[in-house]
């Protein structure tokens, strides 16, 4: 009986041991979410399918939740500028994780959030929406051309309840 508890005693302090030195290691590396390309797509697609079903010729950038670009669509007859201005929403969103539309409503009414029109790369016009797995964000869609910020913001949130059941 005395071998058997030794035998469970050095068996817990072995475990422990082990757990300890894995620790500091497991503390190092980190297991994120991201978006995939077939679900940026999608997102993309329905995104301009939602604006199209409004008579909005728009276009809509995706990207990983690093901000970079996964999968871009553009409706025929979107203006040249529709490219850009998709892109950056989606930046924007991504790399704050907030709708770009809060963001830019919450700029002009905060002198010192006001300041964000001065990051490069930023682009406070509605239309930026975060990508959400659970509570993390994975990504954001962006759309541009549509006649209004918050117009683009409907199609980019349509497009995410269509594909809700995939996050």
């Amino acid at each position: 009986m005395r071998s058997i508890l030794r035998l469970g005693a050095i068996a817990a302090l072995l475990a422990a041991t082990a757990v300890q030195a894995q620790t500091p290691a497991a503390a190092a590396v980190r297991t994120e979410k991201n978006i995939s390309l077939a679900l940026a797509n999608q997102i993309a697609a329905e995104a301009v399918a939602a604006c199209a079903a409004n008579g909005y010729n728009v276009a809509a950038t995706v990207v990983d939740r690093a901000g970079t670009v996964r999968a871009v669509q553009r409706a025929d007859n979107a203006g040249p500028h529709t490219l850009a201005s998709s892109e950056r929403k989606a930046w924007t969103s991504a790399s704050a994780k907030a709708p770009t539309q809060a963001m830019m409503e919450g700029s002009q009414k905060n002198p010192g959030g006001a300041n964000l029109v001065y990051l490069p790369g930023f682009l406070l016009l509605g239309g930026g929406v975060p990508v959400k797995s659970g509570n993390e964000v994975i990504g954001a869609v962006g759309v541009g051309g549509a006649p209004g910020g918050h117009l683009d913001e409907q199609c980019a949130n349509a497009a995410l309840e269509k594909v809700k059941s995939l996050l």
